[in-house]
């Protein structure tokens, strides 16, 4: 008999991977015993343990399991759409715990910081995000917000979408970013134009752009920095 074929009541209880959670705890098992407790049960003759190692084997470990999509985790032998979406809601949930413990009290004291906040959530997207970042008089992030997607342009990023939730949360302080698909953050006329205007717009009334961040592949220009503001 293969390991393929080996269903999971033919292996010994003391190393089913719930059990073994039970007795061990979670950071003592494997990935592939993790994932088998995400999938629950096998199916097609092949045991919850090796639909794990497919998974790990098609993204070379779970690094990349976590940019996963629907599509391409069904495309692996013995997942469906059910096993799928198991495994795509505990990535989500995964994220989201994540980021809530990385943004919990997130002060920004320098462009790289706001960068780094927000480089991972940018990489991989093939439109331009322009986000806004609502900072307290502490320089913690009290709020983002995503001011729309698309390709930027002035007549469209309104200093009016920006400030009204600035206003609205109480912010002292704003940093806007918007990413390049491209890999390259070189700031074009139109960003130059647009980060004016809204500096413009928070002096009068008195909540300050503190920069405007163009992010690339794992690298930025601070719109400040260069002057712009």
């Amino acid at each position: 008999m293969s390991n393929h074929s080996i269903m999971i009541r033919d292996v010994p209880e003391s190393e089913r991977p719930r059990e073994r959670l039970m007795e061990v705890g979670a950071p003592a098992l494997s990935n592939q015993e993790l994932i088998a407790i995400l999938l629950g049960s096998g199916s097609k003759g092949f045991s919850s343990l090796s639909l794990a190692t497919n998974v790990l084997k098609h993204f070379e470990g779970i690094s990349l399991l976590r940019d996963a999509t629907i599509n391409e985790l069904t495309t692996i032998t013995g997942i469906g759409n059910a096993k799928a979406i198991q495994l795509m809601a505990a990535l989500e949930l995964g994220k989201r715990i994540q980021t809530y413990k990385a943004r919990e009290q997130y002060v920004v004291k320098s462009p790289e910081d706001g960068a780094n906040f927000l480089m991972e959530d940018f990489r991989g997207l093939h439109q331009e995000h322009f986000v806004a970042l609502y900072l307290n008089t502490k320089n913690q992030i009290i709020h983002r917000q995503t001011i729309f997607i698309g390709s930027l342009n002035s007549s469209i990023v309104h200093p009016r979408e920006v400030f009204k939730e600035a206003i609205k949360r109480s912010a002292a302080s704003v940093i806007c970013a918007h990413n390049h698909p491209s890999g390259d953050p070189s700031p074009s006329n139109e960003d130059i134009q647009v980060t004016r205007r809204l500096y413009e717009s928070g002096k009068v009334i008195g909540i300050e752009l503190l920069d405007h961040l163009v992010i690339g592949d794992q690298k930025f220009i601070s719109l400040k920095e260069k002057g712009y503001l």
